[in-house]
């Protein structure tokens, strides 16, 4: 019913609009400076070392990962993994991209309180996103409105997680904007440009985020009217 549910189509538009604006964005972002080379000839794995090393961090390690802009920072076991087209890189797109995560193993030694937030909000945040349409479907055909309840809540986690996710992935690009000239990563000519990626890259959890909350203003929009 919610995806037959006219309302439910008006409420996510503007989400739905804003995301593919910024995967189109992010990915010709990505594309045009993945052509231009850094002047330091560093790789994306050789850039985000030299920036934990710049800053004291030694015991994050950098590996591999799969898939196109799959980069990403597992605090849990301080791994640091970079896509294929990242790691072995030397252009300003894969600098970028690489000293951006290495800001968030910054932000883990730092004990960057969003960071740990989000960390903690991942298990309920997972839960309630799976959980949450089908608990609501269940509510409306059972007319049961405790699971209706239920599913608003559980989704709402998921909104807290996006909404405390914004600063995470700002502060990060922020860190890594300043940290790759001081490193000697790219000179201040370049920073600009490797910057680009990141700026387009948050796009991506501004749109996620403005889906999150227009979904949960539409759950609680349906429980009223059912109700």
């Amino acid at each position: 019913m919610l995806f037959f549910d006219p309302e439910y189509l008006a409420f996510l538009l503007p989400g739905l609009l804003l995301g593919l604006y910024a995967a189109i964005k992010t990915q010709s972002t990505f594309g045009r400076y993945s052509r231009v080379a850094a002047s330091s000839g560093l790789t994306g794995a050789e850039a985000a070392e030299r920036l934990l090393r710049a800053n004291g961090v030694e015991d994050v390690r950098i590996e591999t990962a799969r898939g196109f802009l799959s980069d990403h920072y597992d605090p849990r076991t301080r791994t640091l993994r970079l896509s294929e087209g990242v790691y072995a890189s030397s252009s300003l797109s894969a600098i970028g991209v690489a000293c951006h995560e290495a800001g968030h193993a910054l932000q883990h030694a730092a004990r960057y309180a969003p960071l740990a937030l989000r960390s903690s909000l991942v298990p309920v945040a997972g839960l309630g996103s799976q959980l949450a349409p089908w608990l609501a479907i269940g509510g409306l055909l059972l007319r049961t409105p405790v699971l209706f309840n239920l599913a608003i809540l559980l989704f709402a986690a998921a909104v807290v997680f996006t909404l405390v996710t914004l600063p995470v992935e700002w502060n990060a690009s922020a860190r890594a904007k300043r940290l790759m000239v001081s490193s000697g990563i790219v000179s201040p000519a370049e920073q600009s440009r490797a910057g680009a990626v990141l700026n387009a890259a948050f796009l991506t959890y501004v749109a996620s985020t403005v889906t999150a909350v227009l979904t949960l203003l539409y759950y609680v929009s349906l429980g009223r009217r059912r109700s």
